[in-house]
């Protein structure tokens, strides 16, 4: 099966209402996703687990037009058609449309293409106003495979708190989809060290692929991410911190080695991601516990607990400070 033959056995039918609205937050990876065994279906060679963040994400509108072509903003700008922005969703778009065009109004509150998952909240909402202007009713996981055919993580982005997408097994991917873990963890923090919000020079399709391709070190790492998720989601569950970071950290840490011994080598750090690294290290030989993840860009995020937030606070001036629950 195809994208479209997926589609088609889930959405009921094409004939739209007038207009549709959705929003959903991003999610960073705590148990990171890297490397895909279908790259038309967007189907994961391993399971990832994510925290959502609030108040952090898009929110989108659409609306059916006379036209004969895709009308796409975003942030209050039009987008040219031929830009690979506007290109991906009109793509997207086809799945669904009988012969109809669409007004998209899409609105960020991140950095779009910055490795800061722009592109999870910005597909889960769009899937979310698809199902408000076509009146489906779907359920979360159903919207949660539409996410996916768009942008791989945007599969977790339909819902909030910690979520786990599963890889699946079959060959048509129904089987891969996120849903919730059922845990709130009050007292947990995330924090964003924004080092480069400018577009990646190499996206993250391209540069997983190119892992994937071109890296003996790939092997290893499906397996190592799976035990990972593991250890994740037990810490979770016993809200162990220490292991959560330590774990969450390591397996970032992990991933990114596999693009730096990729040939020829991918590197999203720059200088200010390795300081700002090292700061985090200091900081937990001085006890204080922080550990920090990154995904395909140069920007961190911090874990940490209430109870460290405003030493944090004081250590990295120009930290957003996230509390999840």
């Amino acid at each position: 099966m195809n994208a479209q033959d997926i589609v088609t056995s889930i959405i009921p039918h094409k004939i739209p209402q007038q207009k549709g609205y959705g929003q959903a937050n991003i999610n960073i990876a705590l148990s990171k996703y890297w490397g895909k065994r279908d790259i038309e279906l967007n189907l994961p060679n391993n399971s990832s687990l994510s925290i959502s963040l609030p108040s952090l994400g898009t929110k989108t509108s659409i609306e059916v037009i006379n036209s004969t072509e895709d009308a796409i903003y975003l942030n209050n700008t039009k987008i040219a058609n031929e830009e690979l922005f506007a290109k991906r969703i009109s793509l997207f778009l086809n799945y669904f449309r009988n012969n109809n065009y669409f007004k998209i109004i899409t609105h960020n509150s991140v950095p779009t293409a910055a490795g800061l998952a722009s592109s999870a909240s910005g597909y889960a909402a769009l899937v979310i106003a698809l199902n408000n202007c076509f009146q489906w009713r779907l359920s979360n996981n159903k919207l949660s495979i539409l996410a996916r055919l768009g942008s791989g993580s945007a599969a977790r982005s339909i819902f909030d708190g910690f979520v786990i997408w599963h890889k699946g097994q079959q060959q048509d991917g129904l089987d891969s989809f996120a849903e919730p873990i059922n845990m709130a963890w009050q007292e947990l923090r995330v924090g964003l060290i924004k080092i480069d919000t400018t577009a990646k020079k190499i996206s993250s399709t391209q540069g997983m692929q190119n892992t994937v391709n071109n890296c003996e070190l790939y092997q290893a790492w499906p397996k190592k991410a799976e035990q990972d998720l593991i250890k994740i989601k037990q810490a979770i569950l016993v809200k162990d911190f220490n292991n959560l970071g330590k774990t969450a950290e390591n397996n970032a840490l992990s991933m990114h080695a596999t693009m730096i011994a990729t040939m020829p080598p991918i590197l999203y750090w720059q200088s200010e991601s390795v300081t700002t690294m090292h700061k985090v290290w200091q900081l937990r030989e001085q006890a204080i516990n922080v550990y920090f993840t990154m995904d395909a860009g140069p920007n961190l995020k911090l874990l940490f607990l209430e109870q460290d937030e405003y030493i944090i606070k004081q250590k990295f001036k120009n930290i957003i400070v996230i509390k999840p629950f």
